[in-house]
């Protein structure tokens, strides 16, 4: 019972903390508008604190990941705007690993022991396949911007996935999709929607990306399929 307890707790805990956070709606307090207000200050306090200020916006970024905040896209602008393309890119997609880490190993140590020790030769079956498979799967997940992140940070936990092949994949898969908000967060005062900055040669590209990453896989799985006959 106590082992129960144990394993559990990390992951009660976070729910707490998801509720919590979404009953004093802590999201609205960011929002494109409101950062657009305030960009003049957050400026001068970053050249004030050229130390501390990205220790504080990565904490931010990573609780909100963490917390499955639906304000990971506005801080991304943020982070463009107030660190430029490359130390911007890196702050975010390493508080975004950092965050999407946390959740992944809550899931592997609570859902992931309790599903496993309830499985039967179908989920052997497809724990064996996405282990052996992880990084072109994670890739194409992370690539092609139509998954979930919060499905992407849990699945792999419910099959056993390494956290080292978690944590490098998500760092690389989600840089192209990171440095291109990054990227716009610098003309942060001229965006009206987020939605406007999306587009369909955006989508298809990073399509392109992900299939590319799933090449090797893909293969791989061709080959087998031929061996076994």
């Amino acid at each position: 019972m106590s082992q129960k307890i144990i394993r559990f707790a990390p992951l009660i805990l976070l729910i707490a903390l998801m509720g919590a956070a979404f009953h004093f709606n802590l999201h609205e307090y960011v929002s494109l508008e409101k950062i657009q207000a305030q960009k003049e200050s957050f400026l001068n306090y970053v050249e004030k604190q050229p130390v501390l200020a990205p220790l504080i916006f990565m904490g931010l970024y990573t609780a909100a990941v963490a917390l499955s905040l639906p304000i990971a896209t506005f801080l991304t602008l943020l982070g463009g705007f107030l660190f430029g393309l490359v130390q911007g890119t890196l702050f975010v997609v390493t508080a975004a690993t950092i965050g999407a880490s946390i959740i992944f190993i809550i899931a592997k140590t609570s859902l992931g022991n309790s599903l496993r020790e309830r499985a039967g030769s179908f989920y052997k079956k497809i724990e064996g396949n996405m282990k052996e498979n992880a990084v072109g799967y994670l890739l194409f997940m992370r690539l092609v911007p139509i998954f979930p992140f919060v499905l992407v940070n849990i699945a792999p936990a419910l099959f056993n996935v390494p956290l080292r092949t978690f944590a490098w994949t998500t760092f690389v898969g989600i840089i192209p999709g990171s440095a291109a908000f990054v990227y716009f967060g610098k003309q942060l005062g001229e965006i009206d929607k987020v939605s406007d900055l999306v587009s369909i040669e955006m989508l298809i590209a990073f399509g392109i990306l992900g299939v590319f990453a799933l090449i090797p896989t893909l293969y791989k799985q061709i080959k087998s399929g031929k061996n076994n006959k």
